[in-house]
């Protein structure tokens, strides 16, 4: 079988940068630079997905320690501003669009109707009634979507005789502003 000659190609020294076409071994230490990078991005990600999770849903939230030894943030705080109900509906602004449901989450029927005509009776826009698909609510509580809805939530409250600690502040029911879950708390009027 024929070889081929030897020529200068075939004796490289062992300290050239590039071997024929290809590059020489990489130098050691290289893969520490490459888990930095992967560590790096990683973490990114994870801070990203933990924001984009806590805008998404406003009940996740975290709260970074406070690393310079200045004031905290309670010590800083200051008291959240106080709403007023709004009792009477001509003062709602029109450009809110206020719409209200209501939702029977009682085990009496007919309850959505009771709180849905003694809504409108009262002046406020005519309710969306049905039932809720749990009826086994032991309190009711009011739910709106923005801090525009808040006084007219306490304000639906008061009609309602609701306590005001089970107004909250969730957009769980996209359908209307406002939301009534009826509890087996709810009494109607009397006609």
């Amino acid at each position: 079988m024929a070889t081929k000659p030897r020529d200068r190609f075939d004796d490289v020294p062992d300290d050239l940068v590039r071997v024929g076409a290809h590059r020489a071994p990489a130098k050691g230490g290289r893969g520490w630079i490459n888990f930095a990078w992967a560590a790096l991005a990683t973490g990114v990600l994870i801070v990203g997905g933990l924001y984009g999770l806590s805008r998404v849903n406003p009940d996740v939230s975290f709260d970074l320690p406070n690393f310079g030894g200045g004031p905290t943030a309670d010590a800083t705080e200051t008291p959240p501003p106080v709403v007023t109900p709004i009792t009477d509906p001509k003062l709602v602004d029109p450009v809110l669009n206020l719409s209200i449901s209501v939702l029977n989450g009682s085990p009496t029927d007919k309850q959505a109707e009771a709180a849905a005509n003694q809504i409108a009776l009262a002046g406020w826009p005519a309710p969306a009634a049905a039932n809720s698909a749990s009826r086994t609510e032991d309190v009711t509580k009011i739910y709106y979507n923005s801090s525009d809805f808040e006084g007219i939530a306490l304000g639906l409250a008061q009609l309602l005789g609701t306590d005001p600690a089970n107004i909250v502040l969730s957009d769980f029911f996209p359908g209307a502003p406002v939301t009534i879950i009826l509890g087996a708390d709810y009494v109607p009027p009397a006609s």
